[in-house]
């Protein structure tokens, strides 16, 4: 098993590393669009429980997705300078 992936690994060039490293920038992408389905829902279940407190949900809300958001551009920027191999 060792000597298979040394073997793998070995046989790699820096093409393949470029898009393996760039296959998983994109993946940031996932995670970011899991997160805020995550966030939206928690904050929809909130705001169902206690309708007073709307408008600081919705404040805190947005900031977060703001945040996730920009980990997702991040993503996506390193993965298209990993596949133009400006990096």
């Amino acid at each position: 098993m060792i000597l298979a992936v040394q073997n793998l690994v070995c046989a790699l060039t820096e093409n393949s590393v470029f898009a393996i490293a760039a296959a998983i920038a994109v993946f940031v992408g996932l995670g970011a669009g899991i997160g805020m389905a995550i966030c939206t829902a928690k904050a929809l279940e909130s705001i169902a429980r206690q309708p007073e407190a709307e408008s600081k949900i919705r404040t805190t809300l947005l900031l977060g997705l703001a945040f996730i958001e920009t980990t997702a551009i991040y993503g996506l920027f390193i993965a298209i300078m990993l596949v133009t191999k400006v990096l």
